[in-house]
């Protein structure tokens, strides 16, 4: 595949499962790191700040940082900035990410009028035990109120050791049709959610691939934008999702490993502390003893 100088790629279900590498994972992202090609892993994940996510990733043994990595809290709390400073934000998310919200005033959720906590912004980020009755409940009010709605995403499911488990996009419709208010989508499949990553990148759409396992949300979103669009058969990929999908991908693949080779990537194999096909680094040769 020519013309590609950058890449922008989903992290859980196409480089990890429960935060464990898949197979090849590792040893595709050292190819693409040797070959220089800038890169930036972009996630729809809410339960972790990049810090942590970063270290999570590193402890499995891909080569990346706090820099490279770009979450939806993270593109939720610029939207924030940028569209209601100052706003009082209820948040309800499984995980703790304020470290990622900086600049964002998070609040309860006050349920009386009087409260002066009540919330301007109702911020809706992953699903979780948090997502019960009481919680789904208090949000409705406020919006009924007036509170603004913001969702980090609208996924419908994720993939864990254990099978799928239903995230936000479950539970979302549901409220948005009773409140009679859409939310904003800061993470993907919004556009400001790629173009926030290109920019990060200094790279243009047009020579940019999005590898993720959500077609539409990923592969579809990031093709509408102007990006190659890349999907593998991994994570929460299911054959009918790919079959009812809205539109076709420009590129299927097996799996993340198989990335390199798409791009034309030089093999590492047989390189001093490059990795082996699995996935382990090799050792160098002891070198031979002169002759006496």
């Amino acid at each position: 595949m020519e013309g590609i100088g950058a890449v922008l790629i989903d992290i859980d279900g196409v480089l990890t499962v429960s935060w464990k590498a898949l197979p090849g994972a590792v040893a595709a992202m050292e190819r693409l790191r040797a070959a220089g090609l800038p890169l930036l892993l972009v996630t729809n994940t809410t339960s972790r700040t990049r810090a942590v996510v970063a270290g999570r990733l590193a402890r499995e043994g891909f080569p990346v940082g706090v820099d490279d990595i770009l979450t939806a809290p993270a593109a939720t709390a610029a939207y924030l900035r940028a569209h209601h400073p100052d706003a009082r934000c209820l948040l309800i998310n499984s995980g703790e990410v304020r470290a990622d919200l900086e600049g964002v005033e998070i609040v309860g959720g006050g349920a009386d009028d009087e409260d002066r906590e009540a919330p301007d912004v109702v911020v809706f980020g992953g699903a979780g035990e948090e997502f019960g009755y009481a919680a789904l409940n208090a949000a409705f009010r406020h919006l009924q109120r007036g509170a603004r709605l913001v969702a980090m995403h609208r996924n419908l499911y994720w993939r864990t050791a254990d099978g799928l488990d239903l995230d936000t996009g479950a539970f979302l419709p549901g409220l948005e049709r009773a409140a009679g208010v859409e939310a904003v989508v800061t993470g993907k499949p919004a556009e400001a959610f790629f173009a926030t990553a290109l920019a990060q990148l200094g790279a243009e759409a047009s020579e940019t691939l999005m590898v993720g396992d959500d077609i539409e949300s990923d592969v579809l979103a990031a093709q509408r934008c102007g990006l190659t669009g890349v999907l593998v058969k991994t994570g929460k990929y299911l054959p009918e999702t790919h079959r009812a999908a809205t539109g076709t991908p420009d590129r299927v693949l097996d799996s993340f490993a198989d990335l390199p080779d798409l791009l034309g990537l030089p093999d590492l194999l047989g390189l001093p502390g490059r990795p082996d096909r699995s996935g382990r680094p090799e050792r160098p040769a002891s070198p031979e003893r002169p002759a006496p």
